[in-house]
């Protein structure tokens, strides 16, 4: 990694980072004939998937996979009894997401896959999700750009955000109930990914968003034009 893709960058706007972000991919786009791989990492609510719609809104070819729709699944009770390391190694079937989404997309074929069923909270939706090739593919999501992937991933950003914002948006879009049963079982395995596995001085950009992104409670997202449910990231 060159010493220009160490350096980090602190920007305060989320406009003004989707301009960051979208300036590296362009030029990383100039000549090159197969598709680029961004990953947008980053913790819970700090406003990843607000920026991943920022930055496609400016690309002509692009697609935003989501990192959720890839939750290995499981109860409260048996994610509690994990180490934190062991979380951040499972919470997300990278496997899976790399076989049926990234390896196609970057090999300029159509993937398909079936998400994980938040609504029943366990095993995967009947919903087929089927997305063409586009020049830029965005992986959106906490853990999206863990070591086992580095190998597809052109460009990694690490999305930051005041604790005490990134907190209180957590608790407007999933409630106090949840706040104090989940987040003291994965706020561990967080603190464990992003100090131990991919500490900030690994990405290539790292951007803090000092704004409140509006995110609404059935948030949508966007597959190649179409719009699919989604409840968190």
């Amino acid at each position: 990694m060159s010493s220009t893709q160490k350096s980090l960058e602190k920007i305060k706007l989320l406009e003004e980072a989707a301009v960051q972000i979208v300036d590296a991919i362009e030029k990383k786009l100039k000549g090159r004939k197969v598709p680029i791989l961004i990953a947008l990492d980053g913790r819970s609510g700090t406003g990843k998937t607000t920026l991943a719609k920022a930055i496609a809104s400016k690309l002509d070819s692009v697609t935003v996979i989501l990192g959720d729709d890839f939750y290995a699944g499981g109860t409260i009770k048996e994610w509690a009894k994990k180490t934190a390391e062991e979380k951040a190694d499972q919470v997300i079937d990278w496997k899976r997401m790399r076989k049926e989404v990234l390896e196609p997309l970057l090999a300029k074929r159509i993937a398909k896959w079936h998400p994980f069923n938040w609504d029943a909270e366990q095993g995967l939706s009947e919903e087929t999700i089927v997305v063409k090739p586009a020049s830029v593919i965005i992986l959106d999501g906490a853990y999206s750009a863990r070591p086992e992937l580095a190998d597809l991933i052109d460009f990694s950003v690490l999305v930051q955000a005041d604790d005490n914002i990134r907190r209180g948006r957590l608790k407007d879009r999933e409630g106090e109930p949840f706040m104090k049963t989940w987040h003291p079982v994965y706020d561990e395995a967080e603190d464990y990914y992003f100090s131990q596995v991919r500490p900030p001085s690994e990405f290539d950009l790292v951007v803090t968003v000092s704004i409140k992104p509006w995110i609404s409670k059935n948030r949508v997202k966007l597959y190649n034009g179409r719009v699919s449910k989604r409840i968190r990231t």
